[in-house]
C-alpha cells in the first residue's frame, strides 16, 4: 500500500514511518509548514521540519514540506482570537486537527494517489463488520484519541496509526536501535503559534483589543476587583486574578461576556452536575438518546460517566459532579474504550446555579 505519513519531527510520527516502512509499504513522508510566524515552541518549528527529514534519509524514504500557512491561519489561529472575543476558550490543536491534519492533509493525500495517511498519535482504528472504530491508545499515560475525536468514517477509513498499540517507552527504545535523532526529543506541550516567552494575553492583544472585567464574589455579589482582560479568562481558572486582599482560594465560576463580570467562588462551586454540548459529531451514527457513556473535556482528564442527550436538550447529566468546563473547549464520548463522537461544550452564561 501507497501510504503518507504525517512527520512531525517528533519520536512518534518518525517510528510510526520506520515501522510501516518495515512492514514493507511504500511510504513517503511530508511535513506540514503550519505556523509562519516566529516558534519557539509546540510543533511548528524550523527546527521540526530538519528533524523530520534527517528521520525520512535515515530510513529510506522521500521526504516533502507541504505549505498550509495560509490555511492554517484562517481555520486555526484567526478562529483561535475570534473564539477568545466573544467568550469562548477553544483547543487550538484540536482545530488543527480538525480543519489541517485530518481535512486537508488526507485530501492531498489522496489527490496524490495514496492509499492512507497515517500519524503518529496514540490510538486506534479497526475495521469491525465494514464500521471503522476509533479507540483509545493501548499506553493509557498518552492516550490522543480525546485530540482527534472529532474524526468520521469518511477519515477513519483512511487513516493508519502505527503505534496506538505500544507503550511510549517502546517507541523511544525503537527510536534509539533505529539511531533516529529524534529518539529522546521531548513531546511538545505548547501552543505552537504562541511563543514561550509570551503570554496568551501578549499574543491576543497584538491581534485583537481587549477589555477590563469588573470580579465579582458569586456568593455576596460583593465586587473584589478588576482585571485587564476578560478574553483571557476561563472556567475553573485560580492564577492570575490578582490579589483580593484575603486567604480565600477562589475560583472562576461563570463569565458573563456581555457585562464583562467575571465571577469567583469556592471550589465547589466549580462543580456541576450536568454539562452543555454543541455541534456534536459522531464516530458513525448518533448515539441512543439518553444513553450511558463515558465523557472526557482534556486531552489527559478523568474518565467521567453520564446520560447523554441530544434528541431535545444537548446534555450531560454526570453520575458524579465534574468540574465546570469552558466554553469552547471539546468533550469526547465514549462506549467502552471507543470513541463515538465529540462535541463543543455550551456552557449557558449566567446559567449556573449559584446565579
Amino acid at each position: 500500500m501507497k501510504i503518507l505519513v504525517a512527520m512531525s519531527g517528533g519520536v512518534d510520527s518518525s517510528v510510526a514511518a520506520l515501522l510501516l516502512k518495515d512492514q514493507g509499504h511504500e511510504v513517503v513522508g511530508a511535513t506540514m509548514k503550519l505556523w509562519g510566524g516566529f516558534s519557539d515552541s509546540g510543533c511548528c518549528s524550523v527546527s521540526d521540519v530538519a528533524d523530520a527529514r534527517m528521520v525520512a534519509q535515515k530510513i529510506g524514504v522521500e521526504h516533502h514540506v507541504f505549505n498550509f500557512t495560509e490555511e492554517f491561519q484562517d481555520a486555526v489561529v484567526d478562529y483561535y482570537v475570534d473564539a477568545h472575543t466573544i467568550g469562548l476558550t477553544p483547543n487550538p490543536c484540536i482545530e488543527c486537527n480538525r480543519k489541517i491534519k485530518f481535512d486537508l492533509f488526507i485530501d492531498r493525500a489522496l489527490r496524490l494517489g495514496f492509499d492512507y495517511v497515517a500519524t503518529g498519535h496514540y490510538a486506534q482504528v479497526s475495521n469491525r463488520d465494514g464500521i471503522f472504530h476509533l479507540t483509545r491508545g493501548l499506553d493509557e499515560t498518552k492516550d490522543q484519541s480525546y485530540v482527534i475525536s472529532m474524526l468520521n468514517q469518511e477519515r477513519l477509513a483512511r487513516l493508519m496509526l502505527p503505534i496506538g498499540e505500544l507503550k511510549k517507552d517502546y517507541v523511544r527504545e525503537i527510536a534509539t536501535a533505529a539511531g533516529l535523532v529524534t529518539a529522546f526529543k521531548p513531546d511538545s506541550q505548547d501552543v505552537c503559534f504562541i511563543a514561550s516567552t509570551a503570554s496568551r494575553a501578549d499574543f491576543l492583544g497584538e491581534r485583537t483589543k481587549l477589555h477590563p472585567a469588573t470580579v465579582v464574589d458569586s456568593e455576596s455579589g460583593d465586587v473584589l476587583g478588576e482585571i485587564p482582560a476578560v478574553e483571557t479568562v476561563t472556567i475553573g481558572q485560580r492564577r492570575g486574578l490578582g490579589t483580593l486582599g484575603d486567604s480565600k482560594r477562589r475560583y472562576v465560576v461563570d463569565v458573563d461576556f456581555t457585562s464583562k463580570t467575571v465571577f469567583l467562588g469556592s471550589l465547589a462551586d466549580t462543580m456541576a452536575k450536568s454539562l452543555f454540548y454543541t455541534n456534536p459529531t459522531w464516530s458513525y451514527k448518533p448515539i441512543d438518546d439518553g444513553e450511558l457513556l463515558e465523557f472526557q473535556t482534556s486531552a489527559h482528564g478523568y474518565r467521567n460517566e453520564g446520560y447523554v442527550y441530544h434528541a431535545s436538550q444537548m446534555r450531560i447529566d454526570s453520575i458524579n459532579p465534574v468540574r465546570r468546563v469552558a466554553p469552547g473547549q471539546t468533550v469526547a464520548f465514549y462506549r467502552g474504550n471507543d470513541v463515538v463522537g465529540s462535541a463543543s461544550i455550551n456552557v449557558p452564561v449566567g446559567a449556573m446555579e449559584h446565579l
